[in-house]
């Protein structure tokens, strides 16, 4: 649906939320939050990613906060922890910010960072979880494919449940899932799906075997759900270091999934040192509920980004909201 920009801009907050801990290079979250008939959405796409692909982020915005969402098939959502590229002795209490949750993702491959200190991070995982604990890599793509084949072969000693984009190049993770084929390791296609013109480029060419589907990236919960339905790979819901409200996306996307096989990545409040709802959503039991989340007035003042930043906001949506319009 069109969504005219005075109604998109109407009730706009953008906040700059403090982090626990320095998580994909940075240390304090924005966000712009938007209001519609069905209730607030989030717009947060990084401040690097440009116009085009933030248009995405704001389409799903207008599409959870202004049309009726897919029905639901459960009420709550298992998610997993996840542990940022922290030296071992910080992972207790990283891990204490999830509690119930028997999964991990853990943060490999960060730059500045040794191969060692991969090992060392994920053997302290595996500490604290025990061994009926799940534990999945996250490389962000940054991995060589040799440099990959080495780490998996160091780091399958711990019980792996997948590997998500452990390369950039869908060549490389062709060869890569040719090469571990005897570890019985899945690849999970994120940066591959979610940035991809054709998302199901990666899935043709068998570069994996799960996907990481993220709401916003990906246009909203609808076009999430017809490309899982197309693609016929098991998922993971997943977020992108989102605000509560974000996170009520992901959460429902992953409760109109039919099939959810794996615990979601929708757990990243926790990750958050402020919020902008006395209620968020942080996993209790391993779990979060779904249900939109509305904002509390006195935290949005709290949190609010400052002038020049909410104006930088309103002209990145303003930019993106006429890539949505359709052609005069």
């Amino acid at each position: 649906m069109t969504v005219p920009l005075e109604e998109v801009l109407a009730d706009l907050r953008v906040v700059d939320l403090p982090m626990r801990r320095r998580f994909r290079g940075i240390t304090r979250r924005e966000a712009a939050l938007v209001r519609g008939p069905q209730g607030w959405a989030e717009f947060s796409p990084f401040p690097e990613y440009g116009d085009a692909e933030s248009a995405r982020w704001l389409a799903a915005a207008l599409d959870f906060g202004w049309t009726e969402q897919p029905e639901l098939l459960r009420s709550e959502v298992r998610v997993n922890a996840t542990v940022p590229a922290v030296a071992p002795g910080e992972v207790p209490e990283v891990l204490a910010a999830f509690p119930g949750c028997r999964t991990a993702k853990v943060k490999v491959a960060e730059p500045g960072q040794t191969a060692d200190e991969d090992v060392a991070r994920v053997r302290a995982v595996r500490e604290v979880l025990g061994p009926e604990g799940r534990i999945r890599l996250d490389a962000n793509g940054r991995w060589t494919l040799d440099e990959a084949e080495r780490a998996v072969h160091r780091l399958e000693r711990f019980d792996l449940e997948y590997l998500e984009q452990p390369c950039e190049s869908v060549g490389d993770l062709v060869e890569l899932n040719r090469r571990l084929r005897e570890l019985d390791i899945p690849i999970a296609l994120d940066e591959a799906i979610r940035k991809s013109a054709d998302p199901l480029t990666a899935v043709r060419a068998g570069a994996g075997g799960i996907l990481v589907l993220k709401a916003a990236p990906l246009g909203g919960v609808r076009p999430a759900l017809e490309l899982a339905a197309e693609a016929g790979l098991p998922a993971v819901v997943s977020s992108a270091l989102d605000t509560s409200v974000g996170l009520a996306m992901g959460a429902w996307l992953a409760a109109a999934l039919p099939d959810l096989d794996y615990d979601c990545g929708l757990g990243t409040a926790s990750l958050l040192a402020a919020d902008v709802t006395e209620d968020p959503l942080l996993p209790r039991d391993g779990a979060i509920r779904v249900r939109r989340v509305e904002p509390d007035a006195a935290l949005l003042d709290r949190y609010a980004a400052s002038p020049e930043r909410a104006e930088w906001w309103r002209a990145r949506i303003t930019r993106c909201h006429a890539l949505l319009q359709p052609p005069q």
